[in-house]
């Protein structure tokens, strides 16, 4: 049991540092792979096909994290057009 513990630790610590140069988006997207291989192995694994299952899941998680991530530069873009369009009107004020 504390072999597995300290596997398990070693291979978050290497997976969390690997993410250090990475873009936002490829962070996002690689986040819902992962997370759509996991949920997907789980599913497959009930249904009888581990990888199967893991393979559509990390299609559908790498998927999804690419839209969440477009999704978040579209309201970061509109939140710095709103400040900017303040700023300006704010100066023209006075």
């Amino acid at each position: 049991m504390k072999k597995v513990t300290i596997a398990v630790i070693l291979a978050i610590c290497i997976a969390v540092s690997g993410c250090a140069g990475m873009s936002d988006t490829e962070k996002r997207t690689l986040g819902g792979t992962g997370i759509g291989a996991a949920a997907g192995g789980l599913i497959g694994s009930m249904g009888g096909n581990f990888g199967w299952g893991a393979a559509i899941g990390a299609a559908a998680g790498a998927a999804g994290g690419y839209l969440y991530d477009q999704h978040e530069k579209s309201k970061e873009s509109a939140y710095q057009q709103g400040y900017q369009a303040g700023q300006q009107n704010s100066n023209k004020s006075q």
